[in-house]
């Protein structure tokens, strides 16, 4: 999503205009899953491509709630915002399907219209190199579209087009869109139906992504932040993994 080169810019209207069309769009892109309501596409690159881009979407009914706008599916957030985000994990499929992964990213969000959005895109920083632990990935362009449906529902979108850096087998990309991702939306859409609740009872007036002088973190200058490029990081040879049967857990997604 970046504009090119080592500078870190937030993006701008035009930038969460463009991620919104292509939430919306159905040109380019191929469905790889529909059931139970959600709905995955793909788009850009061949299967066997690790760096492809995925988009899911779920409608969540008028109870429900995103929380990214916890005052009700639309509660009018009245400020965007961006936000440097530490190194955060992300578990393989299984424990089998190869190193686990983590990002470091600069996320922002904003309302537009009855829509509100949170993106992100990969960042270094000097303080946090790569882990031994984990393979730093590289997230060209990820976020949340919510948007509102008319009668109180909301329609979810989740779009990402991620690096994971080594050359996993097609196996487990297939994996991500026919399973990984309509399982995590499914998670997405139960604690949505639990969140206004929950909420009430959680310290219901701190939201910061509403009220952005509740946020106590620290501020990061971008002049310390540059773009990740997935070239200049570590490439994991992971084509010999093994196919495993699919668990229980994965054939309910």
């Amino acid at each position: 999503m970046s504009r090119g080169g080592e500078m870190v810019y937030i993006p701008d209207d035009s930038d969460f205009s463009s991620f919104r069309d292509q939430c919306e769009s159905l040109e380019g892109w191929h469905c790889r899953y529909n059931k139970a309501g959600v709905t995955v596409w793909s788009q850009g690159q061949e299967e066997s491509c690790t760096v492809q881009k995925i988009k899911v979407s779920r409608r969540f009914p008028a109870p429900a709630v995103c929380p990214a706008a916890p005052e009700g599916p639309w509660g009018q957030p009245r400020a965007g915002g961006a936000q440097f985000g530490l190194p955060a994990g992300v578990s393989a499929p299984n424990s089998r399907a190869g190193r686990n992964r983590d990002f470091v990213t600069l996320r922002s969000w904003l309302p537009l219209g009855n829509d509100y959005m949170i993106i992100n895109y990969s960042v270094k920083h000097p303080k946090y190199p790569p882990r031994k632990d984990f393979v730093r990935a590289v997230s060209l362009q990820t976020g949340y579209l919510i948007k509102a449906n008319g009668d109180g529902a909301c329609i979810l979108y989740y779009l990402t087009q991620v690096d994971p850096r080594g050359s996993l087998p097609k196996w487990v990309v297939n994996r991500v869109s026919q399973f990984v991702a309509p399982k995590a939306m499914k998670k997405i859409y139960k604690a949505g139906l639990k969140y206004p609740e929950w909420k009430r009872r959680h310290d219901p007036e701190y939201k910061p992504w509403v009220y952005p002088e509740q946020n106590t973190l620290p501020s990061v200058s971008l002049a310390e932040l540059s773009v990740q490029h997935a070239d200049s990081l570590e490439n994991i040879d992971e084509t010999g993994l093994p196919e495993e049967h699919l668990s229980t857990s994965d054939q309910e997604a």
